[in-house]
């Protein structure tokens, strides 16, 4: 699936508008419903990329969320780009809440640019605080 292109006319003029296809991000495949996902999700709604106001839960930053037996935990993330100030910081960030959570074992965080991030892995919410929506 590629880029959408829309024409569109409004109040604030008329264009083109690009739109990125939507990704499933990890809250959307219903693995939330495990009590210890639900409290590791928290905890990253906790964390945030300090330029832009949003978690980086509602960015779309966390790709994947793995538990294992021993409840281990290992996240894959990213940032919104390479060239991201806080790219060491943040995963240092999310492993210390991730920590946090009750009934946790080990906590690893694995930064990826692959697939890039983009402003479709958004949510809703996030689109409609930073005025997207």
């Amino acid at each position: 699936m590629g880029v959408t292109l829309d024409y569109t006319e409004g109040s604030a003029g008329r264009g083109f508008l690009f739109k990125e296809p939507r990704r499933e991000r990890p809250s959307e495949h219903g693995q939330e419903q495990d009590p210890l996902r639900a409290r590791i999700i928290e905890a990253l709604k906790t964390c945030y990329d300090p330029e832009i106001p949003v978690n980086i839960w509602d960015l779309g930053l966390i790709y994947r969320i793995d538990i294992d037996e021993q409840r281990n935990v290992h996240i894959l993330m990213t940032v919104t780009a390479p060239a991201c100030p806080v790219a060491d910081l943040l995963p240092r960030q999310v492993e210390e809440a991730v920590r946090q959570v009750p009934d946790v074992g080990n906590v690893t965080v694995e930064l990826t640019f692959d697939p890039p991030w983009h402003v479709g892995r958004m949510s809703d919410a996030a689109r409609l605080q930073l005025g997207l929506l």
